[in-house]
């Protein structure tokens, strides 16, 4: 019983799947705030020109 408990990897595959999870947000909202803060200058730009 101690060895097939040993064995099981199913709870390191949630782990990794939370992980991954976690990667793709904090990716997904740098690149949205990064595209947020240069849209805004561009529109700062275009404003000023106007």
């Amino acid at each position: 019983m101690t060895r097939a408990f040993l064995r099981d990897e199913e709870g390191a595959t949630m782990v990794e799947y939370g992980l991954m999870v976690a990667l793709i947000a904090i990716v997904c909202i740098t690149a949205v705030q990064l595209i947020g803060t240069n849209l805004n200058d561009v529109f700062s730009d275009i404003a000023a020109d106007v």
